[in-house]
This record gives structure tokens, C-alpha cells and sequence, in this order.
């Protein structure tokens, strides 16, 4: 079973999967609306823009788990991304990325090591994972590793499709 088989809903509530993402280089990253790091909204929301035509997505899990700063329902979420930094990136459920309730997709995302060898548990809001369009990990970004750090551009534009 591939990362695109595993069910999300959208924040919408509906039925999804990364499968709808398949076949583009994919930066999934668990977000947040009340963090120091939130403002990272505003990169992502640019990188989506600009790289999309090419290949490239965002996709957003907000999570609750760090210091209580997602507490909204999808409500809530979905107005304060678009309302305040403007997301038309896909956004889905809120979900538990560590812990005995961890979301499958964070299952098979925190078993790939970050650049310094270190797998396991996420540390914080805003941990960036980076899919091949085959959906396999290529990069794990840790939360200050900003999305438009030359680091985080350069493995995106390794991994564009075509």
C-alpha cells in the first residue's frame, strides 16, 4: 500500500487521499493557526503558486498537538488560511501526527529520517515532508527550516515531475 491509498478527508469533510496528488512532487506539513511558526503559511502559500503549473503541491494536516494552537474546528481553519495568508493549497482534517493516535500518512511519513539521520516522532508545528510524484519520502524539513530555505528549494526542483 502506497501513501496515496491511505483514506484523509478534506477539511471540507469529505473522502480524499494524496492519490489526488499523485504523479506531483507533494510538501505535506502539519500546520497550525497560533504558532511563532505560522506565518510559514505565507511561503507555502507562495511555493504552491508558483511551482503548481510545474508539478508541485502543498498539502496541510492541521494538528492540536503542540502547545494547543490549533484548537479551531475546520470552520475556523479554513477561514483563518484564507482570510489571513490567502491558502488555496488542498488543507485536510485535523489530525494527531505523534502519539497512539497518529494518522496513517504520519505513520508512514515519520519513518523516513530528516538530514541529520534522526526518524520518529514530529517535533513541532510546520514539519515539512517532501514526496517524489511516485509518493515516496524524498526530504524531511524540520519545523524552523523555513519552506523557502534554498535547501528545501533545491530538493523540490529535484523532484518536479518531468
Amino acid at each position: 500500500m502506497s501513501i496515496y491509498d491511505i483514506p484523509v478527508k478534506t477539511l471540507a469533510g469529505e473522502d480524499s487521499s494524496l492519490g489526488d496528488l499523485a504523479g506531483k512532487a507533494l510538501l505535506v506539513v502539519n500546520v497550525a493557526s497560533k504558532c511563532g511558526l505560522t506565518p510559514q503559511y505565507t511561503a507555502l502559500e507562495e511555493l504552491h503558486e508558483r511551482l503548481s503549473g510545474r508539478g508541485f503541491a502543498v498539502a496541510g494536516f492541521p494538528c492540536n498537538q503542540f502547545g494547543g494552537q490549533e484548537p479551531g474546528t475546520a470552520e475556523e481553519i479554513a477561514e483563518f488560511c484564507s482570510a489571513t495568508y490567502g491558502v488555496t493549497f488542498p488543507m485536510f482534517e485535523k489530525i494527531e501526527v505523534n502519539g497512539p493516535g497518529r494518522h496513517p500518512v504520519y505513520t508512514e511519513l515519520t519513518a523516513f529520517p530528516d538530514a541529520g539521520g534522526e526518524a520518529g516522532d514530529i517535533q513541532w508545528n510546520f514539519e515539512k515532508f517532501l514526496l517524489r510524484p511516485d509518493g515516496t519520502v524524498a526530504a524531511r524539513f524540520r519545523p524552523r527550516t523555513a519552506p523557502d530555505d534554498p535547501e528545501v528549494l533545491a530538493a523540490i526542483e529535484e523532484n518536479l515531475p518531468g
